[in-house]
């Protein structure tokens, strides 16, 4: 939750609230419990340093309720996320390289992921480590604007 609230906190203090809001993650409860849920029921992928936590991926066979299943067997990246203050040290690819590796483990053709989509720089972050756009989407959450989404996706 750490690494999450201080991803927040980071977005928010560059008025970048689209995402996430700017409340901490660990304060709303159901963002913890669904951050329990994936790491209870999905291959979660820890980074450490020092044993200190740098970096959390999340897999998964299927991708969130709000995007489509993919007519072939895929890996999902449902969270991908690291430390802030070690922004640009690899921990990222790192953690998406492992993936690929279990994908290959399990024989699948392709690993997609979703994210948001009205920030093009986070596009572009999964676009270096070799995801490509697919598609956009909106998710409408109750609030005045639909959350903008983009699909992205990696040939295994």
């Amino acid at each position: 939750m750490g690494l999450l609230d201080a991803a927040v906190a980071w977005l928010a203090s560059r008025g970048r609230t689209g995402q996430w809001g700017a409340e901490p993650f660990s304060a709303v409860e159901a963002r913890v419990a669904q951050i329990r849920t994936m790491l209870s029921e999905r291959t979660a992928r820890i980074a450490e340093e020092d044993g200190e936590v740098v970096g959390l991926c999340v897999l998964a066979d299927e991708p969130l309720p709000y995007v489509d299943p993919a007519p072939v067997p895929e890996l999902y990246l449902q969270l991908l996320i690291t430390d802030r203050d070690r922004s640009g040290s690899g921990i990222g690819n790192i953690l998406v390289d492992d993936a690929v590796e279990i994908a290959r483990r399990r024989g699948v053709t392709q690993m997609r992921l979703d994210c948001y989509a009205a920030d093009e720089a986070l596009i572009g972050v999964y676009e270096k480590f070799g995801f490509r756009l697919e598609s956009r989407f909106t998710v409408e959450t109750g609030q005045t604007k639909a959350w903008p989404g983009a699909i992205l996706r990696m040939e295994i």
